[in-house]
């Protein structure tokens, strides 16, 4: 298990609930201390894409997901895994979601 993995499981148990895609960027975007608008220009968004998202009335494709993490230099892997598990706990399905390389 890597640091991000662990920071995140710890994040789950303070919150009580699983880490969304949209709780990691929200997060992101308070800490670098970036309006929506803001956040959204650099993402290449809507601001009410952003609202949306971070509400959790929207989701994004792991695609999308990837897009985002190199904008924001983070590690697509980890944005992916919590795209995915976002996913997969929308649809009520009681799984956890592991990422592992290729090649």
């Amino acid at each position: 298990m890597n640091i991000n993995q662990s920071l995140i499981e710890e994040l789950e148990g303070v919150a009580g609930q699983d880490f969304a895609l949209s709780y990691f960027m929200a997060s992101i975007r308070r800490g670098e201390g970036l309006s929506q608008v803001e956040f959204s220009k650099k993402l290449g968004v809507s601001k009410q894409f952003i609202c949306d998202l971070e509400r959790r009335r929207r989701s994004i494709s792991p695609k999308v997901a990837e897009e985002f993490a190199l904008k924001l230099g983070y590690s697509p892997k980890q944005f992916i895994k919590l795209c995915l598990q976002d996913m997969i706990n929308r649809q009520g399905l009681e799984y956890k979601v592991v990422i592992e390389d290729v090649g």
